[in-house]
């Protein structure tokens, strides 16, 4: 989780020119503060201050907001390109009335696409990396009892969630690692990985049953650290499922990178909640999955966002992938291009023109 430090005095006219900076047209920034104001009826001579946070990629505006004299919370805006932040205000509540602990929804205007949230903390799972897994293991087992709670929740038939897990999904993800990690990042034909057979299979065997509730994106930067327990962010992507993706992302996390071990721990932390460990092939599978999703949002990160910050996280998840597939009929066709994304330092062809 990056945080940037930078406290912010607004007026209209700063949150004006502090939008402009942002560079959207729905000046994020004064929405959200026009929405605190509302919340907390108070008037223009109130003091608002705002932290900008800036926290992984899903296209939101989020900042801390300090009204004078009153406890901070959180502010989201978010825009109309991507439907799944349309759901985080319904899903939050859902799971909140599920006992799952997540912030929970002070306001909410669809109209300016805005959220005022309880604050939680800067501390998330991924602060912890490096500390004993003895100091980390309390953490882990209540973010799986999160997604335990998970599997037994009941959805209202009207409460409206992204689409299920299918085939069709899955095959996108595939493709998005196609796009996004071998072509656009590496510069590497694809055609073998799009003609594949043994990943048609995956998406299929994977696709077969969608019927529990899953974060879509169980990872350390998701996983925030409050009153000694871990409670989720980030999971207005909520759908139908396989549970094992959730568990493959969190053990298999690049933003980790669980020793094999540690792997075994989590999974012994599971089996105490849920009396079972999940089936290895179908583990292997969700794990092969979500590493390839994760290497395509990393590449189009560093290559269409020009953000640097997750190239660093590209040899490690492909890593973790090649460790995956190792012995399996997708070994032979992903270790040129998991080789490749695995140099210490990738530097991308330039073309004269």
């Amino acid at each position: 989780m990056r945080w940037s430090s930078n406290r912010i005095q607004f007026t209209l006219g700063k949150c004006r020119d502090f939008a402009k900076k942002c560079a959207s047209p729905f000046m994020p920034t004064e929405a959200i503060l026009a929405c605190t104001r509302l919340h907390l009826e108070i008037d223009p001579t109130v003091s608002v201050s705002m932290i900008p946070i800036k926290k992984g990629a899903s296209g939101r505006t989020i900042v801390r907001v300090f009204p004078d004299g009153q406890t901070p919370f959180i502010g989201i805006h978010w825009k109309p390109e991507r439907p799944d932040n349309d759901h985080f205000v319904p899903v939050a509540r859902f799971l909140k009335k599920a006992r799952v602990n997540v912030p929970e929804v002070f306001y909410e205007n669809r109209n300016k696409r805005v959220a005022l949230v309880e604050d939680l903390g800067d501390v998330d799972l991924l602060s912890m990396k490096g500390r004993p897994f003895a100091e980390r293991a309390p953490f882990y087992l209540s973010a799986l009892e999160q997604i335990d709670k998970l599997f037994y929740a009941k959805a209202p038939k009207d409460l409206e969630l992204m689409p299920a897990f299918d085939d069709a999904l899955y095959r996108w993800e595939q493709e998005y690692f196609m796009e996004h990690l071998a072509q656009d990042y590496l510069g590497m034909d694809c055609v073998a990985l799009r003609n594949s057979e043994a990943l048609r299979k995956l998406a299929a065997r994977l696709g077969a049953s969608a019927k529990h509730l899953v974060h879509r994106d169980f990872q350390s930067q998701n996983i925030l650290l409050h009153d000694n327990e871990s409670w989720l962010i980030d999971f207005q992507g909520l759908r139908r499922g396989r549970q094992e993706y959730d568990l493959a992302s969190l053990i298999y996390d690049p933003y980790m990178d669980h020793s094999a071990e540690e792997r075994e721990m989590i999974l012994d932390l599971w089996e105490r909640i849920a009396e079972d460990r999940p089936a290895a092939a179908m583990l292997r599978d969700c794990a092969t999955q979500r590493l390839m999703q994760a290497l395509g949002a990393y590449g189009k990160l560093v290559e269409k966002n020009n953000d640097e910050w997750y190239q660093q996280f590209i040899p490690v998840a492909a890593r973790l992938l090649q460790e995956v597939v190792a012995n399996t009929e997708l070994e032979d066709l992903l270790s040129p291009f998991l080789r490749q994304a695995q140099r210490s330092v990738w530097v991308r062809p330039t073309f004269l023109t």
